[in-house]
């Protein structure tokens, strides 16, 4: 996919919403799931789809991010490509509830956020991003996300009502992207 045609897409849209999964994690961790942590490849992926975005001027305002390890470690290591720009706060809810803490998190962000990126897990971000998709959403980005989101891909979104007021099935899908689409 264009990444530039996405940026261009994005920016028809008030509110932009990045729902990404963690990057690649060990498969094991003797201290359980909570606790695995990125390998060298998931921290490349992380810096890679960070910089993609941050190119695209997608860098986000507010991050909502799993408080499990690798999630935060995903977030660490992109926030050395945004800077201090983005308000980052941290949720057990989007490790524990799935997907109704990707709704409550848009139902709690202000209107003065515009650009927010909600970082979690597999199957949570791919069935919440088939949720929030609506009907004019591209038919085969919508079938990307049945197979579900691979490590650091990031489904992108917009629309011009605030979050708060999403509901199923409302938000224009513009673009789902692996980190491999993110590479220069």
């Amino acid at each position: 996919m264009n990444l530039k045609k996405v940026a261009k897409r994005a920016k028809e849209y008030k509110y932009v919403l990045i729902i990404m999964r963690h990057a690649k994690t060990e498969a094991f961790n003797a201290k359980g799931d909570f606790e695995r942590v990125l390998t060298d490849k998931g921290l490349k992926q992380a810096k890679r789809v960070a910089k993609g975005l941050r190119d695209m001027g997608l860098v986000p305002d507010q991050i909502d991010c799993s408080s499990a390890t690798r999630a935060m470690q995903t977030c660490e290591r992109m926030l050395k490509v945004f800077g201090d720009a983005p308000k980052v706060d941290y949720y057990q809810d989007l490790y524990a509830k799935g997907m109704q803490a990707v709704f409550d998190m848009l139902a709690a962000c202000k209107d003065k956020r515009h650009t927010l990126l909600v970082l979690g897990h597999e199957p949570t971000v791919s069935l919440a991003s088939q949720w929030l998709a609506g009907e004019q959403s591209d038919p085969g980005q919508l079938d990307l996300l049945n197979l579900g989101m691979s490590t650091a891909g990031v489904a992108i979104f917009g629309s011009n009502a605030p979050f708060r007021k999403w509901g199923t099935h409302e938000a224009n899908l513009i673009a789902v992207l692996t980190p491999k689409e993110f590479e220069k």
